[in-house]
């Protein structure tokens, strides 16, 4: 079957009056791969935003109050659980060939949108999401909140996946550093032409800002369109009264940048 072709479509229980929420199974690399699609219900054709979900299997699984509330923006959002989850086929593996089902899940989105193209990544879909930017050429921007950068910085800071990491890449950055590197983007920058955004708390333990600061070297040195929104006081997780005010001005400049896309 083809990359990116919907094999099928169930209706899903909606938190948002305003907001449909649908479970789409669609095929990756020949894998059928779930994940959920949430549209407003005005019926106009909108701008997309691919959410990438952070974690690995059930932890940091995509929340269907998160995405209706990007779609009661006016946004029409898909969010791939990736391989190996909630029944998909595959194996997650952590910005391994699973990053194809990102990369394909642009191609689900495109179909109920007017073609902009927005990813909006949080924490492991960090690392996702700039390898869908630089696979692809028809991302409008990127933003990456708390967003996973590079591998094995991640390795070096998160003791508690280490053992997770290891089974997935075969050893370590000391015994298995080819494993890492093919899946660190960041060098590969140069092939995306996307906007970025950068929001990242400044006391985060989950995700340094060490990794933020990698990807804002990386866009500086090719020469990117890009923003940084630094939150000194904030964690992994912002209170909800600021992370709604986040959400406002993250999805008001989204709709800025569709001025310079294709």
């Amino acid at each position: 079957m083809k990359n990116g072709e919907i094999e099928s479509s169930r209706r899903y229980p909606s938190p948002n009056p305003h907001v449909r929420l649908y479970e789409l199974t669609y095929w990756s690399e020949g894998l059928r791969i779930k994940g959920m699609l949430a549209q407003p219900k005005s019926g106009a054709t909108r701008s997309g935003i691919l959410y990438l979900r952070g974690g690995i299997q059930s932890i940091g699984m995509v929340r269907p109050a998160r995405i209706a509330q990007f779609a009661a923006k006016g946004f029409t959002v898909f969010a791939p659980y990736y391989r190996g989850n909630r029944g998909g086929e595959g194996k997650d593996q952590f910005a391994g060939e699973d990053r194809w089902d990102a990369v394909h899940a642009v191609d689900v989105l495109k179909k109920f949108t007017n073609g902009q193209i927005h990813l909006l990544a949080f924490s492991r879909g960090g690392i996702m999401a700039i390898w869908t930017a630089v696979l692809r050429r028809d991302i409008c921007s990127v933003v990456t909140w708390a967003g996973v950068t590079d591998t094995v910085l991640t390795y070096k800071e998160r003791l508690d996946m280490r053992r997770m990491m290891k089974r997935l890449y075969g050893g370590t950055p000391n015994t298995a550093l080819a494993a890492f590197e093919e899946r660190n983007p960041l060098k590969h920058l140069g092939d995306s032409d996307a906007a970025f955004l950068i929001i990242h708390g400044l006391k985060d333990q989950h995700v340094s800002a060490q990794q933020a600061f990698l990807l804002e070297e990386g866009l500086k040195v090719h020469g990117h369109h890009y923003e940084t929104w630094y939150f000194p006081e904030y964690t992994h997780f912002f209170p909800p009264a600021q992370n709604r005010q986040t959400v406002e001005a993250l999805t008001e400049w989204m709709t800025r940048q569709e001025n310079r896309c294709h």
